[in-house]
């Protein structure tokens, strides 16, 4: 899709939109599809109806309506994305109904937007930077993992359950689905601490229920039924050991391994905490506050998110807000906090991108679908003239010129040691103080922080 941007006074913005055909004749058979589907005509089945007789039912301009209601927001957020414009409400929208499906089609859309931000001198900042120093004691525990990982798991009967034994078993939450044959290791964390410690104790086919203390200070309960217990049976840690479990000889060289991959390991870790952190000061050096349609787009993404990786752990969400000892309001608040603050990096970033005039050829988008197409055995220009066709090429330019952006600011920000930083936070100044007390302001309804 074309998009044309005219600025308005008070950070608003006309987006005047054109829709290909082919957009527009999906848009309507999907609508079609819907009407014939709730529409009772006699003599067809529901969702059966040709589109001839929909058409003589219903009417032209019923059919359009619903095509671009259902359409339109999705073609608007597509091309403010590729004009980079971040709307903070819902857009006016103008347009008159398409005259046919195959035919291109314009809409306008009056939207106020988020102000642009004038990017704080990011060289000056200063963000602490660890040395990557590898301590024995993790190196100890990368080997007793190691252990774990070729430990026999052997069935236990002869006693009770205890910290670091696995187990397997049934949680039953009030008003909930049951999670059936659910394992956890105990002392991990991944319980609330009161189920944690009623499961210390029980033995195989014990069932015991659980009173807890949930987040907005009423109580819970948890049925709780241990189906299988399981201990570790770890190796000796010796050479015997070391071959077994990897491709090395001798224990000593296992080690030296491990630290050598730990070191790596925890550079890599540094370098994308410094970034956030360099990107995090910007923001906040700049006074970027994000909202709007952007940030709930975010937060229900990063929802989804978080709702299929519990999937994947056998959880569903409503579970995992029951036993994990918050609310649903504020886990909803603290995944709100984190998409606000996800937009507003790139709303920094882009500032920073155009300032410095970071632009991304055709030629770097397509090296690098080329090289992930090829790592995964797919046809590279086939699937170039997929991105492009789906608008996703468009995204996946933006990704990368944000992404330059942010190389540079993490560039030529001040690195400083872990400790100066601590020391210079310990020292009060009047922002300081201003802002903690901000913090704990009460106004009217909001709920004090527990």
């Amino acid at each position: 899709m074309e998009a044309r941007v005219e600025e308005l006074a008070d950070n608003r913005v006309r987006l005047t939109v054109d829709v290909p055909g082919a957009h527009v004749q999906h848009a309507v058979e999907h609508a079609a599809s819907d009407l014939a589907g709730s529409v009772k005509i006699p003599g067809f089945r529901q969702g059966k109806v040709p589109m001839p007789v929909l058409l003589a039912r219903v009417g032209k301009d019923r059919l359009h309506s619903e095509a671009v209601e259902s359409h339109i927001g999705g073609w608007f957020m597509s091309a403010a994305a590729r004009s980079r414009i971040r709307p903070v409400e819902q857009p006016q929208y103008e347009y008159q109904l398409p005259e046919s499906a195959d035919d291109d089609w314009r809409f306008t859309a009056t939207v106020s937007v988020q102000p642009k931000p004038e990017p704080a001198d990011w060289t000056q900042l200063e963000v602490p930077a660890p040395d990557p120093d590898v301590p024995e004691d993790l190196v100890e525990h990368e080997l007793e993992v190691l252990r774990s990982s070729v430990a026999e798991l052997a069935p236990v009967e002869d006693r009770p359950a205890v910290a670091g034994d696995t187990v397997v078993l049934d949680l039953v939450v009030e008003g909930q689905e049951p999670q059936r044959d659910y394992v956890v290791d105990l002392g991990t964390g991944r319980l609330v601490p009161e189920l944690e410690q009623a499961l210390v104790g029980m033995r195989p086919g014990e069932t015991r229920e659980v009173r807890f203390e949930r987040a907005e200070e009423s109580t819970g309960t948890v049925e709780l039924t241990l189906n299988e217990l399981k201990e570790r049976v770890l190796p000796p840690l010796d050479d015997e050991f070391a071959r077994a479990a990897s491709e090395f000889d001798t224990l000593d060289e296992l080690r030296s391994e491990i630290e050598s991959r730990l070191r790596e390991q925890l550079e890599e870790e540094i370098e994308g905490a410094v970034r956030a952190a360099a990107v995090d000061r910007l923001v906040e050096a700049s006074g970027v506050e994000a909202g709007g349609p952007l940030v709930d787009a975010r937060a229900r993404t990063l929802l989804n998110n978080l709702a299929r990786s519990l999937a994947a752990r056998g959880l569903s969400l409503e579970t995992y807000v029951a036993v994990s000892g918050t609310s649903a309001e504020q886990l909803s608040a603290q995944i709100r906090g984190e998409a606000a603050q996800s937009v507003a990096r790139e709303l920094v970033l882009d500032a920073v991108a155009e300032q410095v005039g970071i632009e991304v050829p055709d030629g770097e988008v397509e090296a690098l679908v080329r090289e992930e197409a090829q790592a995964a055995g797919d046809d590279p220009d086939a699937l170039i003239e997929s991105l492009k066709a789906h608008g996703t090429f468009e995204d996946l330019r933006e990704d990368i010129r944000l992404r330059a952006a942010l190389d540079r600011v993490a560039a030529e920000v001040k690195r400083i040691p872990v400790e100066l930083a601590e020391a210079r936070d310990s020292i009060w100044t009047p922002e300081k103080e201003k802002r903690e007390a901000s913090t704990k302001l009460w106004t009217p309804g909001t709920k004090e922080i527990a």
